[in-house]
């Protein structure tokens, strides 16, 4: 696994959940005190030995990232390491994501070279562009 890059997407409105989501995406929901809906995947990867982590954001993504910037700086950088966020960038479009893999292909460079030895798909997809 320690070959594998993980990319979450939670971008989500919550419509659902809303009043819940009113000021904050989905995944940045809290229950049970302390804790937020997106740390049982994060939990779930770094469980299952995926130690390298992209999360990409969309809607109201504050409060969303700054409890992965500050409740999941554990990772060993110096091993490569790493759960961090990809915010929209309009990289390969001038429109935000619309929809789940418009989110990935955006984000497609940043993916590709994490390691792109492991990521030969995504060196496909971008080299047809």
């Amino acid at each position: 696994m320690k070959d594998t890059l993980g990319v979450l997407l939670a971008g989500g409105a919550g419509e659902r959940l809303y009043p819940l989501t009113r000021d904050r995406a989905k995944p940045a929901v809290t229950f049970g005190g302390i804790y937020r809906i997106i740390d049982v995947t994060l939990s779930n990867c770094i469980n299952s030995d995926l130690r390298r982590v992209y999360i990409l954001t969309q809607y109201k993504a504050l409060s969303l990232n700054r409890h992965i910037r500050e409740g999941w700086n554990i990772m060993g950088v110096e091993l490569g390491e790493f759960v961090e966020v990809l915010p929209p960038m309009k990289r390969v479009s001038d429109q935000w994501y619309q929809g789940t893999a418009d989110a990935v292909y955006q984000n497609i460079y940043s993916i590709g070279s994490s390691r792109p030895s492991m990521c030969s798909s995504c060196r496909a997809i971008t080299s047809t562009r």
